[in-house]
């Protein structure tokens, strides 16, 4: 039987156990989206005793910046950061992996100075034309490239909570008629030109797509879009699926308080696809992430909100769950 604190090996890595720390907002960057000592520190509190790290959401161009001290992955200057924040973290024995995003029309134009972007428009949003699209693909794969130079071990492509390759894929947001349109096979494009685009400045690096399963919504997308979604993820070479909310966001209210809120939906994804499957959602307890884990509902589990309140929590479960 398999447990939580089992090895995996992910590509070319072996993980020492299952336990993930999810890309988590710190607002420790500088308003350049520089890496900070406290930003360095806040990670390598955390690091000891996990499978794998994923660095919060770093983004990979101005306009879609999410918030004033957001790290940043939208430049070659930010390299020498990045690498001391990975490094630090690997000489830990810790393999690390920086998600790179774009936040569309939830991007904060106070602070990027420049008008939203998004699949449709809406009264604060502009519709990105397709040459637009090509110019932000191409930005994504850059931002990865840059993330590689840097030493990380692999990329997360963020695809969820309702940030841009999530509103392309929603039903809710995306109202176009063109190829990024419509059915399901458009709204999937834009996401899996990213992911092409991204894989092939990666090569043999470990890549990730955080999937926004479900819009919690009869207007949005369901989870047998998602498995679809995810067998085309697989094909396009991505070797680790972190399945989330989507347009209703990370932590929606109408699941606070249930742990493990989105391993329903991971399993349903796990069962189209042969690659691992990240849980999430509210996880707290060792012994219950464990379960999930042993019980092959998922092949990772991902604790947020407990790791950043208890840096130790990692080394806590590995004592407790020892045998």
């Amino acid at each position: 039987m398999v447990r939580l604190l089992d090895s995996l090996k992910v590509g070319d890595i072996t993980l020492k156990n299952r336990i993930v720390m999810p890309p988590m907002y710190t607002g420790f960057a500088t308003k350049k989206g520089e890496v900070t000592e406290k930003l360095v520190d806040h990670y390598i509190d955390r690091c000891k005793n996990l499978g794998l790290l994923i660095i919060e959401h770093s983004y990979v161009a101005i306009e879609g910046k999410l918030s004033e001290r957001q790290l940043g992955a939208y430049n070659e200057s930010l390299i020498s950061g990045l690498k001391k924040l990975s490094r630090r973290i690997q000489n830990m024995g810790t393999p690390v992996i920086l998600q790179i995003s774009h936040a569309g029309n939830r991007a904060m134009s106070d602070v990027t100075g420049i008008k939203k972007v998004s699949s449709s428009p809406n009264n604060q949003s502009h519709e990105l034309e397709s040459d637009e699209i090509k110019v932000i693909i191409q930005r994504f794969a850059k931002a990865a490239e840059w993330g590689i130079k840097a030493g990380f071990n692999g990329i997360e492509i963020h695809g969820a909570h309702g940030f841009l390759l999530n509103q392309f894929y929603s039903p809710i947001t995306n109202k176009r008629s063109d190829q990024y349109g419509g059915c399901l096979e458009n709204r999937l494009r834009f996401p899996l030109e990213v992911v092409r685009e991204v894989k092939k400045k990666i090569r043999n690096k470990l890549l990730l797509y955080r999937l926004g399963s479900d819009d919690l919504d009869p207007r949005g997308t369901k989870i047998w879009e998602s498995q679809i979604f995810a067998i085309k993820l697989e094909n396009a070479g991505v070797n680790l699926i972190d399945v989330s909310g989507g347009i209703c966001g990370s932590r929606p209210d109408i699941l606070q308080g249930i742990q493990g809120y989105f391993v329903s939906q991971a399993q349903q994804i796990r069962k189209a696809v042969n690659v691992p499957i990240i849980g999430v959602g509210g996880i707290k307890e060792p012994e219950f992430a464990n379960r999930l884990i042993e019980e092959e509902k998922v092949d990772l589990i991902a604790v947020g909100r407990q790791l950043f309140k208890d840096p130790d929590w990692a080394t806590k479960t590995v004592e407790r769950l020892k045998i």
